[in-house]
Parts: structure tokens; C-alpha cells; sequence
């Protein structure tokens, strides 16, 4: 006997259960099974209200999961096509900000971990990084190598 179809509530907190979403990714999702006579906006407005949607932990989800390896133009990137907007993604710019720098030397490391003896490897190296949206002057800091790496 098959089992029933799920509900659209059901749907929601079925996928809220694996990892946050936000409001716009979830909407986008629940709007492929939503039949005639189901309201998904007034759906993500109960779920906002009982605190199982939330915008604030999703953007800092999605900043723990790409912080060790992108920088902050591109995490910023990603929290906009997801519908962060206004102050709060003001608020997380300048948070990522700050340790940018650092964030950014520990790619390096990982990926090169010498400091370029020629113009191309110093080419190659500041496409990568600048690939992973890091700012230049983040980017200009990695190249020069490490403190430690002045043995």
C-alpha cells in the first residue's frame, strides 16, 4: 500500500530538518508541490513565527560552511542570491570582513603553501584566490607568505 503524500508543512519540515533554508530557497522548493488552495507564503510566514525558519541562522550556516574557503565578496554573493538583504547582510559583510585576511592565507597555504618564485606562479596563485572572491588586499597579504614561513 503506498504511503500517503506528504503535506506541504510535512515537505518544509521535512527539508528543515536536514539544514536551514531560507526563506526564498524554501518558498522556491515547497512551490513545485503546492496545489491549488495552498498558500506557501502564509506557510513560511507560521514557520518564521515559530522560529523554524530563520534568517539569521541560515546566513550563519552558510557562512560556517564556506568561510574556510571563499571570501567574503563571494559568500556575500551567495547570502544575496538566497534574499539576505538590507542591514543584516551589511552586519555579516563587515563580520567576514575583519578576518579576511587571515582566512585567506590559510587557503593559500592549503592550496600552494610556497611563496611564487616566478611572475606566473604569482599570476596563477592571485587568480585562484581572487577566484574565491578575496579581496586584493587580502590577497596581496597571502602572497607575501606567512610570518612563520621566514625560517
Amino acid at each position: 500500500m503506498p504511503m500517503p503524500p506528504l503535506s506541504l508543512k510535512a515537505r518544509a519540515l521535512r527539508l528543515l530538518s536536514t539544514r536551514e533554508h531560507s526563506r526564498l530557497e524554501l518558498g522556491r522548493k515547497l512551490s513545485r508541490y503546492a496545489e491549488e488552495g495552498d498558500d506557501v507564503e502564509a506557510l513560511l510566514d507560521f514557520l518564521e513565527k515559530n522560529n523554524w525558519l530563520s534568517q539569521e541562522r541560515f546566513s550563519e550556516s552558510l557562512i560556517h560552511r564556506r568561510a574556510a574557503r571563499y571570501g567574503a565578496s563571494r559568500i556575500v554573493a551567495e547570502l544575496q542570491s538566497h534574499g539576505i538583504q538590507g542591514e543584516a547582510l551589511q552586519e555579516l559583510k563587515a563580520g567576514l570582513k575583519e578576518d579576511e585576511t587571515a582566512r585567506c592565507i590559510e587557503v593559500w597555504r592549503r592550496k600552494f603553501g610556497v611563496v611564487a618564485e616566478d611572475a606566473q606562479q604569482k599570476a596563477k596563485q592571485m587568480r585562484f584566490l581572487i577566484q574565491r572572491g578575496f579581496s586584493q588586499k587580502a590577497v596581496r597579504e597571502a602572497l607575501k607568505g606567512s610570518p612563520d614561513d621566514d625560517e
